[in-house]
């Protein structure tokens, strides 16, 4: 993975599933930065926003019950993004390099 280079579009195929949690977040954090990933979660935010959250009185104060954030991303063996590489994700690209294939 010494070949990744800044403003570089590349497509990542997981060939392994981490069993530690912490590699596991850290794949599914870059799998969220793709544009049409976030553009869901925006719009799933907006909803929870408006929608979902419910307010009531509870012993005189306003209470909020707030829904959940969905996750729209699974961490699975065989799944693939594509990620434009800047220079602040690189070092969490190679912290789970193999577990990824490009």
């Amino acid at each position: 993975m010494a070949s990744l280079t800044p403003q570089e579009n590349v497509t990542f195929t997981i060939t392994k599933v981490p069993t530690r949690p912490a590699q596991r977040k850290t794949i599914q954090r870059l799998m969220r930065l793709q544009p049409k990933i976030q553009k869901g979660l925006k719009a799933l935010q907006k909803q929870r926003r408006q929608q979902d959250n419910r307010t009531y009185i509870r012993a005189g104060v306003r209470w909020t019950d707030r829904a959940k954030a969905t996750k729209l991303t699974r961490v699975e063996e065989g799944a693939t993004f594509t990620l434009r590489i800047t220079p602040h994700i690189v070092p969490d690209v190679k912290s789970v390099e193999r577990f990824l294939k490009y």
